[in-house]
């Protein structure tokens, strides 16, 4: 009755072992809805994975994480003044797990004002133009940590696009502003945490700066990486045979043509049918989201459940959660109970239950 996460154990197992296995000092990131398997799950993946740290995305998903991973946490959004992150600062049972963000310079100065011995990472700002300090910024930055004998500077962090093409020319033009920054002398002053790399790219990088420990934050190539160890299904609750004209819904849509309507497990209390901004640029990408505009204006969207390999139609917008789908006269109708495949969007999805084999 359920909107259920399949998992082939071994080999989603196998699939994280091998990742890190190829990438020394590995940062797992858990954050948000757990890339569908859920925080608490991945922490505890975390730990068995042996690493010393992970990356949470806020301060709100700090405790979860805490209760089920012994290492370090990195959080990825920056430290500010205010808000949840001073709690955690103040919380000193986490303060020597817990690895701050910082990305402006006057925030440096808050925190260490409010505890001397605060861990943190230093966020250059790269192309992405989200948080971080700029080349001028980052050189203040290590100016004022050498008045902060306390301070634990655990290195720089840098976040990269998700765009095509290399990202080596940009990296290296970063890691010059790095030396350049001269930063207080430690472990930190040459490590530096970085996310969206290819595994081309960082060995390139550690050749060309032997100096330095690079480490990768990977999230979706960690967890979501082996697409074919993971399967979601919804089940049917409910099938109606309709004919042509017939009224449903909670808009009184009439039937366009003899069928079944199927009310099936998985609405936008779980993510179906709510969908992001996507980053397609190309001619191609943009006739396929006006083809999808025209068929919302009949009243025709193709929905993400699929029925012995063919993807059917939404009846209707999704429920909280319930979806109801038609079923053209000559298809093949499941039986109330039987599950059939979703394609899910891992990220904004929030399933009822996991089944690891």
């Amino acid at each position: 009755m359920s909107l259920t996460l399949h998992v082939a154990g071994d080999r989603w197992r196998a699939h994280l072992r091998s990742v890190a296995e190829r990438h020394p000092g590995l940062v797992p990131v858990c954050k948000g809805n757990g890339y569908g398997l859920g925080l608490a799950r991945l922490a505890r993946k975390a730990q068995w994975l042996g690493v010393d740290a992970v990356a949470v995305g806020t301060y709100a998903e700090v405790g979860e994480i805490a209760t089920r991973f012994d290492g370090s946490m990195v959080v990825l959004t920056p430290w500010r003044p205010f808000g949840p992150a001073l709690d955690v600062t103040d919380d000193d049972a986490l303060a020597d797990r817990i690895v701050h963000t910082v990305s402006r310079v006057e925030d440096l100065d808050a925190l260490l004002a409010r505890r001397p011995d605060a861990r943190f990472v230093l966020e250059r700002l790269t192309s992405m133009q989200r948080h971080g300090l700029a080349a001028r910024e980052l050189w203040a930055a290590a100016r004022a940590l050498h008045e902060h004998p306390r301070a634990r500077l655990e290195g720089v962090a840098m976040h990269l696009p998700l765009a095509q093409g290399s990202h080596l020319s940009q990296m290296q033009r970063l890691m010059t502003d790095v030396v350049g920054a001269e930063l207080p002398e430690g472990p930190g002053a040459r490590t530096v945490w970085v996310s969206h790399l290819t595994d081309a790219e960082l060995e390139t990088l550690r050749g060309e700066y032997p100096d330095f420990v690079l480490r990768p934050r990977i999230g979706t190539a960690l967890w979501l990486g082996d697409r074919e160890a993971l399967t979601v299904t919804a089940t049917v609750l409910d099938v109606h045979a309709v004919e042509r004209g017939d009224a449903f819904g909670y808009r009184g849509r009439t039937a366009p043509k003899a069928g079944h309507l199927l009310v099936v497990s998985g609405g936008t209390a779980h993510g179906i049918g709510l969908e992001a901004p996507t980053g397609e640029l190309d001619l191609r990408g943009r006739a396929g989201t006006l083809a999808r505009g025209g068929l919302d204006a009949l009243g025709f969207v193709r929905s993400p459940f699929s029925i012995d390999g063919k993807q059917r139609l939404f009846a209707e917008p999704p429920h909280m959660q319930a979806s109801m789908l038609f079923v053209p006269a000559g298809a093949r109708v499941p039986a109330v109970g039987e599950r059939i495949d979703v394609r899910v969007r891992f990220t904004t999805t929030r399933v009822d239950a996991v089944e690891i084999d």
